[in-house]
């Protein structure tokens, strides 16, 4: 179903219209890699869309695999790393299945507002698919929408948006209580990041592996 609607948006509506689809890098995925928290590194980018920030990631140096359910998406992809003359590595895949496609293991994954499309009942299911994703002393990040967001009517956990996709909205209580039995969390903060059409507040953490 997931992936149905997910190659439906990427096969019908055009990149800037989809809300999430931006090309700029952003803030705080630059500023975790010009800190060196994140150096160069065997990367796993997941739910990687259109492949902006894989893209971004590899034109810094990174060895990126980028998944995404929408074999649509992974096409776009695929176009954008070789008109831009980038290597990557891109392929469909299920975050919530078994990722028999991804034949490797990396030193850094991160999601970038994909886990607010990932309900509670299945978020532990994915957090322990980063986790064995991951080489020993691998960090991760991940980045979803804050139940502080004032954004798709302001309030209530699951949010439906313009497109007809539901999300749900985090608070960093469960976001602690997600991650701890996996990761040790270095930070968990709520930031605003600049988007398409509209600012948002998000949960940042970022973490390393236990």
């Amino acid at each position: 179903m997931i992936q149905v609607e997910m190659d439906r948006i990427y096969k019908n509506i055009p990149l800037e219209e989809i809300p999430w689809n931006i090309a700029t890098q952003p803030d705080a995925l630059v500023e975790l890699v010009d800190s060196g928290k994140v150096k160069p590194c065997k990367t796993i980018d997941m739910g990687c869309g259109a492949g902006n920030y894989a893209i971004y990631l590899a034109s810094r140096g990174f060895d990126v695999t980028g998944i995404d359910i929408s074999p649509a998406a992974i096409k776009i992809a695929r176009e954008n790393a070789k008109k831009k003359g980038i290597k990557g590595n891109f392929l469909v895949a299920d975050v919530l299945g078994d990722l028999d496609e991804v034949r490797e293991t990396f030193d850094f994954a991160y999601d970038w507002e994909l886990l607010h499309h990932i309900f509670p009942d299945n978020r532990k299911k994915y957090v322990q698919n980063v986790h064995k994703t991951l080489n020993l002393g691998g960090k991760y990040l991940s980045v979803c929408f804050s139940e502080k967001d004032p954004q798709f009517g302001g309030s209530g956990k699951y949010r439906e948006t313009r497109l007809g996709t539901l999300l749900y909205f985090s608070s960093a209580d469960e976001l602690r209580e997600l991650f701890e039995p996996y990761f040790n969390i270095k930070e968990l903060k709520t930031i605003e990041v600049t988007a398409k059409f509209v600012n948002h507040l998000v949960n940042y953490a970022f973490m390393e592996m236990k």
